[in-house]
């Protein structure tokens, strides 16, 4: 199984970090966040970094001399986030070595979209695109799903909830996260659980003891 591209969230927006949190992480990423310039050059330094979604306006360090500084140690692709949607923060970030420059009012979908842009721009991005598990396999760019090699028919509801559970093995969702993250307010939430059982007909070798979709007892 791939590694999980990871993406460093650089606001000092807590409600824009967690959001664009949420739909990264939705969508297979690993997220590190930072409030400040500062924290973020710290956070590249002790590990792994794939992408950096990096705000403009910041306390302390601006988003420009953060993208500087980022850009003295390597090559790093870098998505300028700001609230400004002037040509002249553009034309600067990009100047000084921004990959791509969007602005907030864009919605967390699209941002999504941009970072995977970006990574597959830049080359030998990491960014997960098949999902081994052995016996099930998940192609995310083909949105297909194999089981024991077989093609298996989905859904566009029951892949994304699958892709979501694969993206993340060893994490247990609870019925309500899985709920708001796919389904929003709408709906009857009884829908999960009739998803999950539908899903595990369609991958589980022996449904009486599945070994892919696992229940945690109390958790998810």
């Amino acid at each position: 199984m791939m590694t999980e591209p990871t993406v460093l969230v650089v606001d000092d927006e807590p409600e824009i970090v967690e959001l664009m949190r949420d739909f990264l992480e939705a969508d297979g990423f690993r997220v590190m966040t930072a409030e400040r310039g500062e924290e973020a050059l710290a956070a590249l330094d002790q590990g792994s970094v794939d992408c950096v979604l990096l705000d403009v306006m910041m306390p302390g360090m601006s988003g420009f001399e953060t993208l500087r500084h980022i850009r003295e140690r390597g090559d790093t692709p870098i998505l300028f986030l700001s609230a400004r949607d002037g040509d002249a923060d553009k034309i600067r970030g990009l100047g000084l070595g921004a990959d791509d420059y969007v602005v907030k009012s864009a919605t967390p979908v699209e941002v999504v979209a941009r970072v995977k842009a970006v990574l597959r721009r830049a080359g030998g991005t990491r960014a997960a695109t098949v999902l081994d598990f052995g016996r099930l396999v998940i192609d995310l760019t083909a949105l297909e799903v194999r089981v024991a090699g077989s093609p298996v028919a989905l859904t566009p509801r029951e892949f994304e909830l699958l892709r979501l559970l694969a993206s993340h093995p060893r994490r247990a969702f609870g019925r309500e996260e899985l709920y708001e993250r796919l389904w929003g307010d709408y709906g009857d939430r009884h829908t999960v659980t009739v998803h999950v059982a539908r899903l595990r007909e369609k991958i589980e070798e022996d449904m009486a003891r599945p070994r892919l979709l696992v229940t945690v007892r109390g958790v998810g």
